[in-house]
């Protein structure tokens, strides 16, 4: 049996990760001078995360928009069928 990771269990599993290392550092469990002088830093990191995964999220979907595939020939198929659809109709006696 064979038990597969959804894309939700994974980000839940990073994020979980990552608050609970950023929870143990605004919290004071671990001293370091380093912390000590970036902790500003370390207290807006989820937001300045957040601001970068948006602006990844809006790259992704502006890139795949662009380079998306024209299908002429499934077009022109579905046109036709469309013209196939009113002359039934209109065979069946629906008028417009």
């Amino acid at each position: 049996m064979s038990i597969t990771m959804t894309k939700l269990l994974e980000w839940i599993s990073v994020l979980s990760a990552f608050f609970a290392v950023w929870y143990s550092l605004v919290g004071g469990y671990v001293k370091h001078p380093f912390i000590e002088q970036n902790f500003h830093l370390i207290l807006v990191s989820p937001v300045i995360l957040l601001m970068l995964f948006g602006i990844y999220s809006v790259t992704v979907i502006l890139y795949r928009v662009l380079t998306f595939n024209n299908c002429e020939e499934a077009a022109k198929e579905l046109q036709a069928e469309i013209k196939e659809a009113k002359q039934d109709l209109y065979d069946r006696g629906l008028r417009w």
